[in-house]
């Protein structure tokens, strides 16, 4: 790939196997709304927690070299499975391996150096779950804190297929966090970016006694650093422009992105993988 450097009037790429990197995407928006995104959903191969490592690999090597065609001045991985999977290998196809931020490293500095938690429970998939990344990534951080990791399988589909804020979420969800190994907890992960969207399920489990760590925020401030401290905020006072792409359009899809950021976003198909 050749080199070349950013500039500040370049959009910022988000990508996720499917609805939940939205939540990302609208925390970028709403701290910075000068920016310009790209989103991509890669619907096709939603969810990236039930595939193997080489295919999330391939997958968000692909998108991230889509993203990096239009050009963007920075890349989210705004999947926690594609960050524990693919961020090393996203990086070694980048100009610059700068250039891309997973949903992991903000989380757990934040966890150590902002929050006095000491026993924090973790919910995210099957992959995210089992590479134990967070808790090896704790231990070397801050060897204090003991970290509770449960697989919560069911919970992305049922985001994707757009059961939240209904019965049938608060039922699932309320069946995951009452399993005993989160008991006793102080705070707990949002280790998938698709749980933002069921956060008011697990904020009537909870009632207030286990602090809610919503990862979306905490990137959004991150992304923010990052481009403080390169000067490569956009200076643009005009609206900024939103595009969004996905591998197979879905119509939960198109009305959970309208959900966000209203009834006037234009989705776009673009197949990467067989063309």
């Amino acid at each position: 790939m050749r080199k070349f450097k950013p500039k500040a009037s370049d959009p910022i790429g988000v990508f996720d196997s499917g609805v939940g990197g939205l939540t990302v995407a609208k925390a970028i928006h709403d701290l910075l709304p000068s920016e310009d995104l790209i989103y991509f959903g890669d619907t096709a191969h939603m969810p990236y927690g039930e595939k193997s490592p080489h295919a999330i690999k391939s997958y968000s090597e692909r998108i991230a070299g889509f993203l990096m065609e239009q050009p963007c001045k920075l890349i989210v991985i705004a999947c926690n499975s594609a960050s524990v999977t693919a961020f090393k290998q996203v990086q070694q196809i980048l100009p610059d391996k700068d250039l891309v931020i997973n949903v992991i490293d903000p989380v757990i500095e934040h966890m150590v150096k902002e929050q006095p938690f000491k026993r924090i429970g973790l919910i995210g998939t099957k992959r995210t779950v089992s590479s134990a990344v967070y808790k090896k990534k704790f231990e070397k951080a801050n060897p204090d804190i003991t970290l509770k990791s449960l697989a919560t399988p069911l919970l992305a589909p049922m985001v994707e297929e757009g059961f939240f804020n209904n019965k049938i979420s608060r039922t699932v969800v309320h069946s995951y966090l009452s399993n005993p190994h989160l008991n006793n907890i102080e705070a707990i992960i949002l280790a998938c970016t698709h749980y933002p969207l069921i956060i008011d399920e697990i904020s009537s489990y909870y009632k207030g006694k286990v602090k809610i760590i919503n990862s979306a925020e905490i990137v959004s401030q991150a992304v923010k650093t990052y481009l403080e401290e390169r000067h490569l905020l956009n200076p643009q006072t005009k609206p900024s422009k939103l595009r969004f792409f996905v591998s197979d359009y879905t119509e939960s899809f198109e009305e959970t992105a309208k959900i966000f950021f209203g009834g006037k976003i234009k989705l776009r198909e673009k197949n990467l993988f067989n063309e």
